[in-house]
């Protein structure tokens, strides 16, 4: 039942969303004689790319560690495909926003994605202790954060992952990068894997944290969901999730609202769902401010929901169906209380020919990054033990994780 936590939210949110609208076009209808329509629109939705890039520094003024940002060039889509960024016919070049933290000269190098409804940012809590032991890179995927956001023109699963891998992958090649370790975090998790399966050359290890898109509708025994879809409030949400409607068009429907609906999703999630170190009062303003800023900015990379995942959020192209093609070792790690059920994760084992091990952190839940801060650094320092210690095949789980 897990899964309609996403799902249910939305009909929730078409409601208040339109309520909104309805209050804001009567109030456009009042203005509209002294005040034209864009200078309205901008102080409904006041977020830009300047707005984020501010927000994320504001945000990483907590990190000590020194670090560089900047906007990689991917240029206007793959070479050679038909295909660009934007299906368009320009040139135009889009960016990846990156930030780079300072490192020893020969450490091992960390690239770290982010998930869905997320950014880069949302590390905050780890680039300290990662930084330590490697070069670590965080990157906002194409259309999300502080990178560029084109219009969102995918028809297909195919395409949609294509979009994801695709611009990741010239993100490295203008990074000059191979032999890293790859991180993602749920949708960024889905993301990365995707991509060691396209491009297992580059990668060293692979690190999925809460990953999505292990499990198909097939194979989650759903007959509960068969069982809700044909109720009426099951018929509204798939009708929403068919739609696109994305929690994003609700922040941005709510115009100079959106910043306290995203505080108390901030307080709440953030504030006590685990066990672990919970956010201070700096800590969750600046994060607050920054979600804010991601979340209402143009849409892009958010409509890639219903062309991953079914409603439900089963995945169309499940990972637990190309587990025997897996080259790259792979750890997984899960929060004790995660949403995400590392029994997927178990299964694909079983189909793996490549070193596989299940981490589970206690005190924390899907952020387990956020949540238990210090038990996620450990599970990664154990992770890439190999690259980092000189007798990883002695060294024992670190106290209070779990191998699953």
């Amino acid at each position: 039942m897990n899964n309609l936590r996403w799902t249910s939210s939305l009909a929730r949110m078409a409601e208040e969303i339109s309520k909104t609208e309805l209050g804001s076009s009567a109030t456009a209808a009042t203005s509209s004689k002294s005040r034209s329509l864009w200078p309205s629109v901008l102080r409904w939705i006041p977020t830009s790319t300047d707005h984020i890039i501010a927000a994320e520094k504001r945000l990483l003024s907590l990190v000590k560690t020194p670090y560089v940002q900047e906007q990689v060039n991917i240029g206007s889509g793959p070479p050679g495909s038909k295909v660009r960024w934007f299906r368009s016919s320009s040139n135009e070049p889009r960016f990846i926003n990156t930030v780079t933290f300072d490192s020893k000269d020969d450490s091992p190098t960390l690239v770290m994605v982010h998930g869905y409804g997320a950014s880069q940012g949302f590390f905050f809590r780890n680039f300290d202790a990662l930084a330590n032991r490697f070069r670590v890179i965080a990157i906002d995927q194409l259309g999300w954060g502080g990178s560029s956001r084109p219009d969102f023109t995918c028809k297909s699963t195919e395409e949609t992952e294509s979009w994801f891998v695709d611009s990741f992958e010239e993100w490295r090649k203008a990074k000059n990068l191979s032999n890293f370790i790859l991180l993602g975090h749920s949708f960024g998790g889905y993301v990365a894997a995707k991509y060691a399966l396209k491009h297992p050359e580059h990668i060293q290890h692979l690190i999925l944290v809460g990953p999505a898109g292990f499990s198909s509708e097939s194979d989650g025994k759903s007959e509960w969901l068969t069982k809700f879809r044909a109720t009426w409030k099951g018929a509204i949400m798939n009708h929403l999730w068919e739609s696109n409607f994305t929690p994003q068009k609700l922040v941005r429907g709510l115009g100079p609202w959106g910043p306290d609906l995203v505080r108390r999703y901030t307080s709440a999630r953030f504030g006590g769902y685990s066990n672990g170190v919970i956010l201070t009062e700096e800590e969750s303003r600046l994060l607050t401010d920054y979600v804010y800023h991601t979340l209402a900015a143009k849409g892009s990379g958010e409509l890639c929901l219903k062309y991953i995942f079914s409603f439900g959020a089963f995945a169309r192209m499940p990972l637990l169906h190309s587990a025997s093609e897996w080259k790259v070792p792979t750890t997984f790690i899960y929060g004790f209380q995660d949403w995400m059920n590392f029994q997927g994760a178990q299964e694909a084992r079983k189909n793996m020919k490549v070193p596989c091990e299940i981490i589970r952190v206690p005190q924390s839940g899907h952020f387990v990054f956020i949540d238990n801060p210090t038990g996620f650094h450990s599970a990664v320092m154990y992770a890439c033990r190999r690259f980092l210690r000189p007798d990883p095949d002695n060294e024992s789980l670190p106290e209070g994780l779990t191998s699953a």
